[in-house]
């Protein structure tokens, strides 16, 4: 289980949009997974309030759901996002740092099914729910 979470992790920092939106891998356990991303001027949405975009909202959470589908103990390959809904509950508060938490909690031969929440520092607060499918296994 380690080498799968180790490589789960190695991936997650070596994709470029994760890189480029600052993304850091909090912690990552068998199933689940907690991405967090840097407040930045580069992903305001809108200039005159700071509110991050939902765009990076969104890449966030997808890529925190797919590190939890990798590291789930029964999905033996990698993953690739089938259908993915978030509700925008509110703005982020511009300058705060946002975290994804997600959970997989069901896998099947080829589907993985997805829960997450995105934070910033006021935790009590989502701003953003997800459900999503994820690939699993061969697909065979």
């Amino acid at each position: 289980m380690t080498n799968k979470i180790e490589r789960a992790g190695q991936f997650i920092r070596a994709l470029p949009h994760a890189d480029a939106l600052g993304m850091e891998l909090e912690e990552l356990d068998p199933g689940t997974a907690v991405i967090s991303m840097p407040y930045s001027d580069r992903i305001v949405g809108d200039p005159e309030t700071g509110v991050v975009h939902g765009g990076a909202v969104s890449a966030l959470m997808d890529t925190c759901c797919g590190a939890a589908v990798m590291s789930h103990p029964s999905n033996p390959a990698g993953t690739a996002t089938i259908d993915l809904r978030i509700e925008y509950l509110r703005a982020a508060t511009p300058g705060q740092r946002i975290t994804a938490r997600a959970t997989c909690y069901h896998v099947t031969r080829s589907v993985a099914f997805v829960r997450a929440t995105a934070t910033d520092e006021d935790e009590d607060l989502p701003v953003a729910m997800a459900t999503g499918t994820f690939t699993a296994g061969s697909g065979k």
